[in-house]
């Protein structure tokens, strides 16, 4: 067992001897371990008042990488709860990169669902952390932490808030708040939302979305959102465009799902509150890129007007789909918002992130999202920014085989294949989507395994995870 400085600045002040108190403990100092040591007092307390009883807690950076970093922020965030005042040497060993990633644990690790009743939640969060020796450059480094951690606490809040509050019309309000209330300097843009309702998404013939809201007494909408860099010369950057699922609720329609697979199904707009934030996040940050989020917004009901299998409905670039399973929803909603997206923005980049399918679940685990795109570089930085954040990826095949399992007899495309189908339902979902989206360069996101986690591990809360936003903003940080 080794201690660093923080835990050597420790041992001095404390006058224990903490190698012999890990060891007698059994404690390695893994990532995002931590072990409280008992009756220490602290002669440099950096309190008024030396020399009074602490809590004292060591926190294992394992190898000290970027995600070691964050676990042992998570770590500290859990050690700390209740308290009103924590001080970390933890920060003395690192460079800024390393404190973000610190820092960005310790936020995430921070954050509790929303909550409603008359008994009290859990312990509150730590509400100051004071750091000792922290590194050349930490302001920026802190701040690039806090509106990262605070894009990914958005979208936790929104996919956690029950369906029976997040109506269409709701994130829809949501939306405009974040916009109205986002920390951006008026000389650095603009930030502005705009929303079709269900009558002008009817004048705009935008099919997928109409038919997969028509059973449901909240009707659809479109939400777009834009921030435009006031910066000389950012227009010509070009503009990127992210698209996220907004299903807020997934009965399944007439293709019902059963009860355990509905449960989880409030979080089914989680992709509309990733690109939500990031395109927050990118005007709070300040970046130099225009930047539009654009959210298809519906809750996929069951009753008299559910669209149904054999149904052909027509999206808003005119394509024509077959319906052969009414749980297959998101890709319909997406369809009407990519073809919005390159028929009227001129993307340079164009991202979209759904829970999608899950095939994507079967095929990767909860550890990656599905990435699919036909753009090596994309690829590259998508990844790279995966690595980066902890929100990584595995770039999957958009196997050209399958793409004939699309057609149809009586439409344009199918929106699931043909029978017998070839399988490969994340890839197929892949191939559908691209039908729509022209030749520009594009990635799919299916976060359908990441965007939801059955238990806590270090920053990654039970629930809605929150999946996406730090790696789309790291990206568009990358690429500005």
């Amino acid at each position: 067992m080794v201690l660093g400085a923080a835990g050597s600045w420790a041992a001095a002040s404390s006058g224990l001897d903490l190698v012999e108190v890990c060891a007698l403990a059994r404690w390695r100092g893994a990532a995002g371990t931590s072990l409280p040591v008992h009756g220490a007092r602290l002669a440099g307390d950096p309190r008024d008042g030396g020399g009074a009883p602490v809590r004292l807690v060591l926190l294992g950076t394992g190898s000290g990488s970027a995600r070691a970093l964050r676990r042992a922020g998570a770590a500290l965030a859990r050690a700390a709860r209740g308290c009103d005042r924590v001080a970390t040497a933890a920060a003395a060993e690192l460079d800024a990169e390393g404190l973000r990633s610190l820092a960005e644990g310790l936020l995430l690790g921070a954050w509790s669902p929303p909550r409603t009743g008359v008994e009290e939640g859990p312990e509150p969060a730590v509400r100051t952390v004071v750091l000792l020796g922290a590194p050349a450059g930490h302001e920026r480094a802190l701040g690039s932490a806090a509106t990262a951690a605070t894009a990914t606490w958005r979208v936790r809040d929104l996919a956690a808030t029950p369906s029976s509050t997040k109506t269409p019309a709701w994130v829809a309000g949501q939306a405009r708040a974040l916009a109205a209330a986002a920390a951006v300097d008026p000389a650095a843009g603009t930030l502005e939302v705009a929303v079709l309702d269900e009558e002008e998404l009817a004048q705009r013939r935008a099919g997928g979305l109409l038919a997969v809201g028509a059973a449901s007494q909240h009707p659809p909408c479109l939400v777009r959102v834009d921030w435009t860099p006031a910066a000389p010369g950012a227009a010509g950057r070009g503009r990127a465009v992210l698209v996220g699922k907004g299903i807020t609720f997934d009965t399944g329609g007439l293709a019902l799902k059963p009860r355990e697979s509905m449960v989880a199904m409030k979080t089914d707009m989680a992709g509309a509150a990733v690109v939500l934030a990031a395109v927050v996040a990118a005007a709070e940050a300040g970046l130099p890129r225009p930047v539009t989020a654009l959210l298809p917004l519906a809750e996929n009901g069951l009753g008299a007007s559910s669209y149904r299998p054999g149904d052909v409905i027509r999206v808003l670039d005119g394509t024509t789909v077959e319906v052969d399973n009414p749980d297959a929803e998101g890709r319909l909603v997406l369809a009407d918002a990519l073809a919005l997206a390159d028929a009227e923005l001129d993307p340079a980049l164009l991202v979209d992130v759904a829970t999608l399918t899950g095939a994507a679940t079967l095929g990767l685990g909860r550890q990656h999202a599905a990435l699919y795109t036909s753009d090596d570089a994309l690829a590259a930085a998508l990844a790279a920014a995966g690595e980066s954040t902890g929100e990584r990826v595995w770039r999957m095949p958009l196997v050209e085989e399958y793409r004939a399992s699309l057609d149809s007899d009586v439409a344009d495309l199918r929106h699931v294949p043909s029978r017998p189908a070839p399988g490969a339902g994340s890839v197929t979902a892949a191939l559908f989507l691209r039908e729509f989206v022209g030749q520009r360069r594009w990635a799919h996101l299916d976060i359908a395994g990441v965007g939801r986690s059955e238990k806590e591990s270090h920053e990654v809360p039970r629930g809605a995870t929150g999946w996406g936003a730090r790696v789309l903003l790291r990206l568009l940080e990358d690429l500005a």
